[in-house]
C-alpha cells in the first residue's frame, strides 16, 4: 500500500527523526531504521531537527553530536526547553566517549549515548529499548492526564472530600460555580458552603461510612443551596460517593439547576468567527470536535480529519502584497467551506495559511475522496502565484486522519496522525492529499492496566 493510500485500521508506526550533518551516515541510519519498520524523517542541522520535531512530534531522535552551527548539545537542550519536545527521548551518536562528553549529554536530557563507530545492530536494540521504556512511561501518564482533561473540562462541579469535611480538591466547574479562585477551597469545610443541618447530615454520613464502608447506604443525589463566594445561595444538585484508597474520601458532583445567561451565549457565538474569513475560527472548531467526538464515541462511528496549507503562501505575499494575500486566503476560505455541507461537518481557518475541516460519520475512503475534491477545487480557482515552484497557481498540500474514538482516546493524536500526513503531502512534492488512519487504543490500553 502507497504512503498516500488509504487503508482499514492500523498500529501506527513509531516514527525515528535522525539528525546528522553526514549525508553518507544519515542514509545509512535512514535505511536501517526504515528496515526496521519505522517511519523516519531526517535532518541535516539542528534548526532543521528543531522544525521537524515540532511539527512532526517524533517517537524517538537519534542525534549527532559534532554538527556546525548548532551542535547536538545545544540540539538537544533547546527540545527540552519546549512544550511540544521536551518528552521525545534523544539518543546521541558521537566519536567522542569520553566521561566528561557523555555525561554532558546525558545533563542536557539525552537518555542514551552511543559511541561511533556505529554497531548497527546496537544501535537498533538501544532503539527499540528506548521506543520500549517511552511506551511503558507514557501509558500512566497518558491515563493520568486524560482523566485529569477530562475532570478539567467537565461541565459539572467536582469536589473531593476527607473525612471530617475538609476540602482536598475542587475541578474548575466547581471553582467557576462558587467564584472562587484555584485551589481556593482546598482546604476550606464544606460547613463554609452549606447550611449548618446539611453539613452535620454529610458529616454524620462520612462517620457512618469510615466506621463501616461496607454496609453504608450510597448517599445519591439531592438538591442543595450552596453559598457563592459573594455570600448568594445557589441552587444546585450535590452527588455525593464515597470511594476508599489509604483513606476514605468522597467524590462530590455539583449540577447547576439555575438558568444560564442569555447574554453570554450569544458573546460566545459572535466570538466563532475567524474575522478575515468569515468562516469558523479556531476556537468554534476546538468546541465543535468536542462535541463531536463525544457523539461518535457514544455511537461508534468515524470521524475524519483534513488539515491543509496554501503552498508557498510566505512567497505569495513577499511578491504580491499582505492585501492580495488576505484576499486569497478569503477565496481558498469559501472554496474549503462549501465542501462542509453537513450539519456534523465544519471548516475553520485554525491560524495563518493553515485550515482545518471535520467531517462527521466518515469513514477514511471518503474523507480521501473530499480532501482530493478540496484541492482540486483550490487548484481551479486559478488564483495566480508567480512565486510557486509547485504549480502557476494557489495549491493546497492535504494532510488526511480518521479515527472510530473511544473514551480513552485523545483528541490530540487525531491533530497528530494528520499532520503527520501533512508533512509527507509537503515532502512528496506539494498539491497532494496524503491520508493515515489512526486507529483506537484505548481498549489495549485498558487491557495492558488489568493484565499487569
Amino acid at each position: 500500500m502507497s504512503p498516500g493510500s488509504v487503508g482499514h485500521t492500523q498500529r501506527r508506526v513509531d516514527a525515528i527523526l535522525i539528525v546528522d550533518d553526514a549525508p553518507a551516515n544519515l542514509e545509512l541510519l535512514r535505511k536501517l531504521m526504515s528496515e526496521q519498520g519505522y517511519q523516519t524523517y531526517v535532518a541535516t542541522s539542528g534548526e532543521r531537527a528543531l522544525a521537524i520535531a515540532q511539527r512532526a512530534h517524533p517517537d524517538l531522535i537519534l542525534l549527532d553530536v559534532l554538527m556546525p552551527d548548532m551542535d547536538g548539545i545545544e540540539t538537544c537542550r533547546r527540545l527540552k526547553q519546549h512544550p511540544l519536545t521536551q518528552r521525545i527521548p534523544v539518543i546521541f551518536m558521537s566519536a567522542k566517549t569520553e566521561t566528561e562528553d557523555v555525561v554532558a549529554g546525558f545533563d542536557c536530557g539525552a537518555v542514551d549515548y552511543i559511541g561511533k563507530p556505529l554497531r548497527m545492530a546496537e544501535v537498533c536494540a538501544r532503539v527499540r529499548a528506548q521506543l520500549q521504556i517511552r511506551s511503558n512511561n507514557e501509558t500512566q501518564q497518558e491515563q493520568a492526564e486524560r482523566l485529569r482533561t477530562i475532570v478539567n473540562n467537565m461541565a459539572e462541579g467536582l469536589l473531593i472530600i476527607e473525612a471530617d469535611g475538609r476540602i482536598q480538591y475542587t475541578n474548575p466547574a466547581c471553582d467557576q460555580y462558587l467564584g472562587y479562585r484555584e485551589n481556593e477551597l482546598a482546604g476550606r469545610s464544606i460547613a463554609e458552603l452549606l447550611s449548618p443541618l446539611v453539613t452535620q447530615e454529610y458529616l454524620d454520613y462520612f462517620a457512618m461510612y469510615a466506621a463501616n464502608p461496607e454496609t453504608a447506604h450510597n448517599h445519591g443525589t439531592r438538591e442543595v443551596a450552596i453559598r457563592h463566594r459573594n455570600g448568594e445561595a445557589l441552587s444546585m444538585d450535590l452527588t455525593l460517593t464515597p470511594m476508599y484508597l489509604r483513606q476514605p474520601l468522597y467524590i462530590g458532583l455539583l449540577h447547576d439547576i439555575t438558568h444560564h445567561k442569555q447574554s453570554e451565549d450569544a458573546l460566545q457565538r459572535a466570538a466563532y468567527l475567524d474575522p478575515l474569513t468569515k468562516i469558523a475560527n479556531r476556537r468554534h472548531f476546538d468546541s465543535f470536535l468536542e462535541k463531536e467526538w463525544q457523539r461518535a464515541v457514544r455511537g461508534g462511528s468515524a470521524l475524519s480529519l483534513v488539515v491543509l496549507d496554501v503552498d508557498h503562501f510566505k512567497l505569495y505575499n513577499d511578491s504580491l502584497g499582505h492585501p492580495a494575500g488576505d484576499s486569497c486566503l478569503q477565496q481558498v476560505a469559501q472554496a474549503i467551506d462549501s465542501h462542509a455541507a453537513r450539519p456534523g461537518d465544519l471548516a475553520a481557518r485554525y491560524g495563518g495559511e493553515e485550515f482545518v475541516l471535520l467531517f462527521a460519520d466518515t469513514d477514511a475512503g471518503s474523507a480521501m475522496l473530499l480532501a482530493e475534491a478540496i484541492r482540486t477545487h483550490i487548484e481551479a480557482l486559478q488564483l495566480p502565484h508567480p512565486r510557486s515552484s509547485t504549480s502557476p497557481w494557489i495549491t493546497v498540500s492535504i494532510g488526511v486522519a480518521t479515527i472510530e474514538p473511544h473514551q480513552l482516546d485523545d483528541r490530540k493524536a487525531l491533530f497528530v496522525a494528520a499532520d503527520r500526513a501533512l508533512y509527507a503531502a509537503k515532502e512528496g512534492g506539494r498539491n497532494q492529499v496524503r491520508a493515515t488512519h489512526s486507529g483506537s487504543t484505548a481498549w489495549e490500553t485498558v487491557k495492558a492496566l488489568v493484565l499487569r
